[in-house]
């Protein structure tokens, strides 16, 4: 398995091609935006010069692992020779399914079919193709050149040689593999969104303010950075788009999107993504948080 194509040029599907790449891969990026994928390059560059700054890798490295991808606007063309495709699509469902019945068709007989998502059902997204044997999630983290972790998820159908072949692989890229099953959130989710929802709930109900909410889990929990700080992080679009899946799937209330959440939303306040969320992002540094103006 030495050809994989990754569907999605932003940011955690130019993460996983730099991943691939490094690792001696040859790796199809497809977009259907031309500068999407040119954006996606320039940040897999940008993120290969800063570990040659580190002398964690040569110059040489970088230019072997760039010379590694290569990118198409078709997925047609793009999974023609691929062993393993790996989508890395906007987390919605309807856009999953439908890029999922176009790799079926494209794709050939043996290619195995991955998912990036983390919260949608692989069993759902592996019925809508005539292979749902071969139809996996890698839940990569961000960011993906870094972090260590990829979930596992096997759908309802997904067979056992395809799953090991497929922890066997994250392997190689030097991941650490944790087989999981299908439910709504899989493990990291299921437990990270409704801690992230509960700090919003704290700020919405005028407990702490933001910077106060993060200082307490940061320094009283340990926690690398604080939890609306991780939300922007992450997207709040994509916060919310995973609680939805999740209260979709479990009809539990506690998995309920905290209306502060869904406003900010609407808003377009969407966090490091938008250069605002809880915190001001548009001149590169924290600021007071735009979530008040949302409060009542």
């Amino acid at each position: 398995m030495k050809n994989v194509a990754v569907i999605g040029a932003g940011t955690m599907g130019n993460g996983i091609a730099h991943t691939f790449a490094q690792s001696g891969f040859k790796v199809q990026l497809i977009d259907i935006s031309e500068a999407s994928l040119k954006k996606g390059i320039a940040t897999i560059s940008k993120n290969l010069d800063r570990m040659v700054a580190k002398e964690k890798i040569t110059e040489a490295d970088k230019a072997e692992t760039l010379s590694n991808i290569t990118t198409y606007t078709s997925i047609t063309e793009g999974v023609e020779y691929a062993s393993l495709v790996v989508e890395a699509a906007t987390e919605n469902i309807d856009l999953k399914l439908k890029i999922f019945k176009q790799l079926d068709e494209a794709c050939p007989d043996d290619t195995i079919l991955a998912t990036n998502t983390s919260s949608i059902s692989i069993t759902q997204i592996g019925a809508v193709t005539s292979r749902p044997e071969m139809v996996i999630g890698m839940h990569f983290m961000n960011p993906v050149p870094i972090m260590k972790l990829v979930e596992i998820i096997r759908g309802y159908n997904t067979s056992d040689e395809v799953t090991n072949t497929i922890m066997e692989l994250s392997k190689t890229l030097g991941k650490i593999p944790t087989e999981v099953n299908d439910y709504p959130g899989f493990v990291a989710n299921r437990i990270l969104m409704p801690m992230l929802n509960e700090s919003i709930e704290t700020l919405y109900n005028g407990v702490a303010g933001v910077e106060e909410i993060d200082t307490v889990m940061k320094l009283g929990m340990a926690h690398p950075m604080g939890p609306l700080q991780l939300a922007d992080f992450i997207g709040l679009d994509v916060c919310l788009s995973i609680l939805n899946v999740m209260y979709d799937g479990f009809k539990n209330p506690k998995y309920a999107p905290c209306p502060l959440l869904v406003n900010m939303v609407r808003a377009g306040k969407l966090g490091v993504k938008s250069g605002e969320g809880f915190y001001n992002y548009s001149e590169s540094r924290k600021a007071e948080h735009v979530a008040k103006q949302f409060l009542k």
